[in-house]
């Protein structure tokens, strides 16, 4: 898990160009989703964080996004 804030701009957009980073969340709310999702787009910048995997995500106690994972997120809350 990386923090927004505890990475340039720059860093940021080598990770993802070589798919090291896959999926953002929010600490706050402890929900991770797609890069390009709208809601996720919309959180300030320290409550961002990253992750390489949907895995890495779930072992920090993450839950899917209902917006750009609804497949996924149904999934969890029957569990």
């Amino acid at each position: 898990m990386i923090p927004h804030t505890e990475i340039t701009d720059k860093e940021l957009k080598s990770l993802i160009r070589q798919r090291i980073i896959l999926f953002g969340g929010n600490a706050r709310l402890k929900i991770y989703g797609l890069l390009n999702c709208r809601s996720g787009k919309r959180m300030k910048k320290e409550n961002r964080v990253f992750f390489s995997s949907a895995d890495e995500a779930i072992e920090n106690r993450y839950r899917p996004c209902g917006h750009c994972m609804p497949a996924e997120y149904r999934k969890w809350k029957t569990t």
